[in-house]
């Protein structure tokens, strides 16, 4: 007992001594380990860094000044409290109607994303074979006064497997990096290999819901799931995060194919969300292609990219797609749109005069989209610097290789 309540007292003077130095830098501390003797300086920086880190990332993490941070590798795997707050808003809606929900996380990790699924389920079984994550999260449920997350540390498909419970909901978010910590995206390269294990974890839950890498191929991940109903691809900020697909895997699928949705979040403009579409609904729909350049061209965010409403981008007349294999689109209207959007200024043909002619100052980003050259490559065989306020914008026009001048509007 005593021993214990000695652990108590130093991890709070511990605590004390990062909110002490938090505005101090970490490199600095570590190098006056000798100063204080008594005090793990490699773990206080992990701990100042952490705090930084949560601003932007886990803003409620960062308002509590009890919680400890993971080191880094973990703190950079782990969800946003953006994101994980994201899939559970795609669950709510799922699960509507059901009393008492209860959920298991196999990959808990950080804990960000149990930590969410507490705010919709009654309780959570939080399962790691890391130790010190374990500690951290008991820790951390404890100062931000979460009580209903159990916590479980071992391998989470030898627990799953011994421990007989049923769930509403199952979440995995399979470890991305091989034996050699190189980054892997394919569900059977992944830990746990959700696909080996498909079959208990799917006799074990109502819905099951994995995160899988931006890198995945969304096609191959719904024919390897199975029985999946939806695919949300989510961006923050234009920067695509993950891809996570949510499966009923003892139910056929009412509705027959997946939906798939794409979400931009935590823009300046606020959060934009795709209605959601289908592969057959992509397919049967007709390209609309311009007769001419129009006002404004618009290039799709990272999410819309991922997921591919190529053609439906254009249905209501409203957008015309610039070629059939060139993801852009114009109008001389402008429109709400998630991505970026450019006013163009004129067309112009891609060589070293009629762009100096044209761009006198020599600064300009160039964007390549369905164009055989590199932005960097033809940066250079224009003689133009990077910078300013111009775009130029090499791409396919109904066949045609054309460069664009235009300024940046979103």
């Amino acid at each position: 007992m005593l021993e214990c309540l000695d652990a108590l007292v130093r991890e709070e003077e511990f605590i004390a001594f990062v909110q002490d130095h938090l505005d101090d830098d970490p490199i600095r501390l570590l190098l006056q380990q000798e100063r204080y003797p008594g005090v793990d300086m490699r773990r206080v920086a992990q701990q100042i860094e952490g705090h930084r880190q949560a601003s932007t990332k886990w803003p409620t993490l960062a308002g509590c000044g009890h919680v400890l941070y993971p080191p880094k590798l973990n703190r950079e795997q782990s969800s946003s409290e953006a994101t994980a707050r994201m899939k559970v808003e795609f669950l709510r809606e799922a699960i509507s109607g059901t009393e008492r929900v209860t959920a298991a996380d196999l990959t808990g990790g950080m804990g960000i994303d149990s930590m969410a699924l507490a705010s919709l389920a009654t309780h959570v079984d939080y399962v790691e074979h890391d130790e010190e994550l374990c500690r951290l999260m008991e820790h951390n449920c404890m100062a931000l006064g979460i009580g209903n997350i159990s916590i479980h540390c071992g391998d989470s498909i030898e627990w799953l497997d011994r421990c007989g419970q049923q769930y509403d909901i199952i979440f995995a978010d399979p470890a991305r990096r091989d034996s050699h910590g190189r980054k892997v995206a394919a569900f059977e390269d992944c830990t746990p290999n959700i696909i080996e294990h498909r079959e208990l974890i799917a006799n074990r839950c109502k819905w099951l819901v994995v995160k899988a890498s931006p890198m995945i191929d969304i096609d191959m991940g719904m024919s390897q799931m199975g029985n999946v109903s939806a695919v949300h691809v989510v961006a923050v900020k234009g920067e695509c995060k993950e891809v996570v697909f949510v499966c009923r895997p003892n139910t056929t699928w009412e509705k027959g194919e997946a939906v798939i949705y794409a979400h931009n979040i935590g823009t300046t403009s606020g959060d934009w969300h795709h209605p959601g579409f289908r592969r057959s609904e992509e397919a049967a729909a007709k390209v609309s292609l311009c007769e001419e350049l129009q006002q404004y061209i618009y290039e799709p965010d990272a999410a819309l990219m991922k997921s591919g409403p190529y053609k439906l981008l254009c249905q209501g007349g409203r957008l015309e797609k610039l070629d059939r294999n060139s993801h852009l689109y114009t109008s001389d209207e402008l429109m709400e749109w998630s991505g970026r959007v450019f006013h163009v200024i004129s067309e112009v043909a891609l060589s070293r005069k009629a762009i100096a002619d044209l761009i006198p100052g020599g600064r300009a980003h160039v964007v390549v989209r369905n164009y055989p050259a590199e932005a960097s490559e033809l940066q250079k065989r224009l003689g133009l610097k990077e910078g300013g306020e111009v775009f130029v914008v090499a791409t396919t026009v109904r066949g045609e290789r054309k460069g664009i001048v235009c300024r940046s509007v979103v």
